[in-house]
């Protein structure tokens, strides 16, 4: 209640600086839109390949405001740390159903473009209660903006992080400035790091001593969860994953953690990635298992033949049951089948819930790796696949890789059912 209280005060409590009544801009030039809401990108950093991301988010955020909150009569807060020319505070606004959003950028050049998107919204809006504000805007380091509505007991119900690079100095902030329950938008764009070349960062940032693994993708977006669920441990509570998404262009790694109150005494869903090189199996390990991670095939003493990863997340990647959610809500507006940018909603989200399936261990495997292996030509993934189920297996296509198979059958096995698939031929 006491962060409910604060939460219907916080537009009252916005520095002097923002309060200044200025002139509102001119609408915008309209050059861009996505699902249908105009806006101006300006000079600031904007890529359109990225609104799959952004359309998962506005999903997301609507579900939670409907049903995911403890306190459903509180304004629904939103706050876009790194808002660029502010085209995610303004879906926030017009489309997740945002009662307030704070909108920030360190780069006060923007200032300008960010007005004139959020007054656009504004000028086509009812007007606001008496004394309250519906968005502001500021220009601050994002880790000192978080702290400061931390220590102003300012909590939020969604935060949102689109960072560049691998620095994570903002994930601490941002967790104590989210309300219990509320979600927490996390962005990476290291993928040196993901890949192994950048350990010594990876190390720093999301505590996870990262080497090569046959799937770079998956460890980043693992990495990122990994790290959060550390800083969340850290301050007496912990994380779910809602749903991880890899885009290619960037390459980014997006993950959306709902954040929840106490520790959770289970780390087995945080851990250590082993791969062999020689079989090409992969496996999971806890911290009660240091110094005995090996591969059965090798000579536990040939260390150069099994490489690990950790700690970082083992678990699922996503939350099928709000996926499924998120998916009857893009259809519900008229989103799952129409394709933005090459991606398709209802294509994404379904292969995100087959990934969520617990059977699942981390990691995939390469069509050309199994076949490589098998010494035959490679066959359907879909017929391997199905082949793979048929054999009492869970077995699923992946969103982060093209031509790769997420299972819990072993190598060898999937070597086996390859070559059967290719003589019943």
């Amino acid at each position: 209640m006491a962060a409910a209280a604060t939460a219907i005060s916080l537009p009252h409590s916005v520095s002097p600086p923002l309060q200044v009544t200025r002139r509102r801009p001119a609408p915008p030039a309209c050059s861009h839109s996505e699902r249908g809401v105009s806006f101006d990108p300006g000079s600031a950093f904007y890529r359109s390949d990225s609104a799959a991301g952004r359309d998962l988010a506005i999903l997301a955020a609507t579900l939670h405001r409907r049903h995911g909150r403890l306190d459903p009569s509180a304004p629904f807060l939103c706050l876009d740390a790194m808002c660029g020319c502010g085209v995610r505070a303004l879906r926030y606004l017009a489309q997740a159903g945002a009662d307030f959003v704070w909108a920030n950028d360190a780069n006060e050049a923007l200032r300008p473009i960010i007005l004139t998107n959020l007054s656009r919204f504004e000028r086509g809006s009812p007007p606001a209660e008496a004394g309250r504000r519906r968005w502001v805007v500021s220009h601050n380091d994002a880790t000192r903006l978080l702290a400061e509505r931390y220590l102003r007991r300012e909590y939020f119900d969604v935060i949102d992080v689109d960072s560049f690079g691998g620095d994570a100095a903002y994930v601490r902030a941002a967790l104590l400035a989210l309300k219990i329950g509320g979600l927490l938008y996390l962005t990476s764009t290291d993928w040196r790091s993901a890949r192994g070349y950048g350990s010594r960062s990876s190390l720093s940032s999301y505590g996870a001593y990262v080497r090569p693994m046959p799937y770079p993708n998956e460890v980043g977006l693992r990495m990122v969860i990994g790290g959060a669920a550390r800083e969340a441990a850290l301050l007496g509570f912990h994380i779910r994953p809602v749903f991880s998404y890899f885009a290619y262009h960037g390459p980014i790694y997006r993950v959306m953690v709902q954040l929840c109150n106490g520790k959770d005494n289970d780390s087995s869903n945080y851990g250590f990635i082993s791969h062999c090189k020689s079989c090409g199996q992969s496996q999971t390990f806890g911290f009660d298992e240091l110094g005995r991670i090996s591969c059965g095939c090798t000579d536990r003493t040939d260390v150069d033949l099994t490489a690990v990863v950790g700690p970082l997340w083992t678990g699922p990647l996503h939350d099928a049951s709000f996926l499924t959610e998120m998916r009857s809500l893009a259809d519900e507006w008229g989103w799952a089948y129409t394709s933005e940018n090459g991606v398709t909603l209802e294509k994404l989200l379904s292969m995100m819930i087959e990934e969520s399936d617990p059977r699942l261990p981390p990691g995939y495997i390469r069509l050309d790796e199994i076949s490589r292996r098998a010494k035959v030509n490679s066959p359907p993934l879909s017929t391997l696949i199905n082949s793979l189920r048929k054999e009492g297996f869970s077995a699923c296509r992946s969103h982060i890789g093209t031509n790769v198979i997420k299972t819990n059958c072993p190598i060898s096995s999937c070597i086996n059912v390859a070559r059967e698939i290719r003589n019943l031929r």
